[in-house]
């Protein structure tokens, strides 16, 4: 397929235009997994919001999702197209501003301190957001979890440091100990730091299930607070929980400098790290 932006709302491949809609809706469905949630999220008809992924899957000539069980995922053509989309998206904002794409909580931790910047902010998970540096979209790529540098031997620069906390269904019974973990149901959040607790779960032994996988961290606290018996491990930046694997899943929360050319990106990476920790420690995280 060949890609060509038409501007912020709208996308022309292979000589067709897609407007804005599409990637809207396709943006809701990878967090919601769901239809009928990201039709309500949307405030359009379940109907409406079908016909428009039908729509475009007939005028591109490939599938762009797909049912699985309850939920509707996309497929990798249509990851792709959301990408490409994404990628222009970011790509028109004022060069002046500093672009960033980064994963739910590193991402959620810049837009929330005050600083004398101007920043345009992209959230996903740390893959989605590396494809997006890989093709030069953004000056600065934030990891949740340093793991894609590592492989990659790719430098990245420390800002804070962050650990996991154990978020259990209100009606399951109190967990004092690592044996207490053995047997139980936990929600995976897809490209988080949580392969430090699975990866503890394994080292002590522990047999647990993952029941269910989503997308961001906040998607899997409502999950868990509204079910009988599931579990998972989120971070406690962000949320407050059994801190039973605090010292197992300590990891640091980085950035990588994508962009060398633009003078604005070494002046913010230098406030993050010297004006900016008291800021990023006032947001729940521990300074580096």
């Amino acid at each position: 397929m060949k890609f060509k932006s038409n501007g912020l709302i709208s996308l022309e491949i292979d000589g067709k235009i897609y407007d804005h809609k599409l990637f809207e809706s396709l943006e809701s469905l990878a967090k919601t997994r769901s239809q009928r949630q990201s039709a309500k999220e949307l405030n359009i008809s379940h109907t409406v919001f079908n016909r428009r992924l039908l729509k475009a899957e007939e005028k591109l000539g490939i599938k762009i999702t797909k049912k699985v069980g309850n939920g509707t995922l996309l497929t990798e053509e249509g990851i792709d197209l959301l990408n490409e989309f994404r990628k222009y998206q970011i790509q028109i904002q004022k060069t002046s501003n500093i672009n960033i794409a980064g994963g739910h909580i590193s991402s959620g931790l810049l837009e929330s301190i005050h600083h004398p910047f101007n920043i345009n902010v992209y959230s996903s998970s740390d893959k989605d957001a590396f494809e997006l540096a890989k093709r030069g979209a953004v000056d600065i790529l934030t990891l949740d979890d340093p793991l894609i540098a590592y492989e990659l031997n790719i430098d990245f620069t420390p800002i804070a440091y962050d650990y996991l906390v154990l978020i259990s269904s209100p009606k399951a019974e109190e967990i004092k100990s690592i044996n207490d973990l053995e047997g139980l149901e936990f929600v995976n959040v897809e490209g988080s730091a949580q392969r430090l607790a699975w990866n503890s779960l394994k080292h002590y032994d522990i047999d647990y299930q993952l029941k269910t996988t989503v997308n961001s961290q906040f998607d899997a606290f409502k999950l868990v607070k509204k079910s009988e018996n599931l579990h998972s491990f989120l971070n406690a930046s962000y949320f407050k929980g059994n801190e039973i694997l605090k010292f197992d899943t300590r990891h640091v929360i980085s950035l990588i400098k994508v962009n060398e050319d633009k003078p604005q990106v070494d002046e913010y990476i230098e406030f993050l790290l010297n004006d900016g920790q008291k800021l990023i420690e006032n947001q729940g995280f521990t300074l580096i």
